[in-house]
């Protein structure tokens, strides 16, 4: 079920029916398609409407292919890393700045990919250690446990997963793997709950969560490809357009506020009474901090308990720059 669906067309109609009500004439990059769920709204919703739909795991556009099929007229979809989408748009004939409408993010892994068991993402069931979002890359989450020494396992726990025992777990896993090689979640997860102190245990959800989250985004590259991302959806904007981020967990949700912290602040230097020329906000702000599912969609969706949503449109043209003296 996707997760803020309401939301998500509420804030980016605006930017999507400037030259129609239809959406005629505009378009949409949905960087993270998935089963193609929030696509599919915004095909139906807006019936001028062209997509262009990134994914990096080739399962999900299969899925998204056989789910959006009768839109297949307006949809383009690419296999590709969120961090592509200029290379998207240039694949689809599009120039990689001012050229698009709207972006729509929705981070982290899937309801789909955390249901195929056999994809090693979630520690409610026994499966390969894998977490590879695109299953045709190299690195998995095996490779990780297996081979890294104690002190980079240390710090992927600490980084990735704000994880408090990442030095006692690292220390486990590197005793326990010169017994046995872990190739299962289930391996890793019983390890865990030796490594992590009763206490622990018994507050701050399951003690599996933080460990699977720093080595899904070390698997991945999830930060360093939103860190580049971002930047590239919001050059890609015209004047008038919009981008929505849905992130799901501290660190993801900080990149976010960052970058478009400093995208919408001015650049004419503290003190001055008036903004300088060329210096105002190239962005503003569409969301006052970051906006939470209400409780009836939790309840529904359980998976919108830990959402946070910031949007921002763009109102000048220009590049983006840091600002100064701020």
């Amino acid at each position: 079920m996707p997760v803020l669906l309401e939301r998500s067309v509420q804030l980016l109609a605006p930017a999507l029916t400037r030259q129609s009500a239809d959406g005629d004439g505009a378009t949409l990059v949905d960087a993270t398609l998935g089963a193609g769920g929030h696509t599919e709204r915004f095909l139906t919703e807006f019936p001028g409407l062209h997509v262009i739909g990134l994914d990096r795991d080739t399962t999900a556009l299969s899925i998204a292919g056989a789910r959006l099929a009768r839109f297949s007229d307006r949809l383009t979809m690419v296999h590709t890393r969120y961090d592509g989408i200029a290379a998207a748009l240039a694949e689809s004939g599009l120039a990689p700045t001012g050229s698009v409408d709207a972006v729509l993010f929705d981070l982290g892994v899937s309801s789909m990919q955390l249901d195929r068991a056999e994809r090693g993402f979630s520690y409610a069931q026994d499966a390969p250690l894998d977490m590879r979002m695109d299953p045709d890359s190299d690195l998995t989450a095996a490779d990780i446990v297996n081979t890294y020494d104690a002190a980079a396992l240390t710090d992927i726990l600490r980084r990735y997963g704000e994880e408090r025992f990442a030095a006692r777990i690292a220390s486990l896993i590197v005793r326990r793997r010169a017994q046995t090689p872990f190739t299962s979640t289930g391996q890793l997860t019983e390890l865990l709950y030796e490594a992590i102190p009763a206490p622990a245990r018994r507050t701050g959800g399951h003690p599996a969560k933080r460990t699977f989250q720093a080595l899904r985004i070390a698997v991945n590259g999830e930060l360093d490809s939103l860190r580049a991302a971002l930047p590239a959806a919001l050059d890609a904007l015209a004047v008038g357009g919009r981008v929505a981020v849905m992130a799901y967990q501290s660190l993801e949700d900080r990149i976010v506020k960052q970058l478009f912290a400093a995208a919408t602040a001015s650049r004419t230097p503290v003190g001055l009474p008036v903004e300088l020329p060329g210096d105002e906000p190239k962005f503003i702000s569409l969301t006052r901090g970051a906006e939470r599912a209400e409780a009836d969609e939790v309840e529904r969706n359980p998976r919108a308990g830990s959402v946070r949503l910031r949007a921002v449109e763009r109102v000048q043209s220009g590049p983006i720059v840091a600002s100064r003296g701020k």
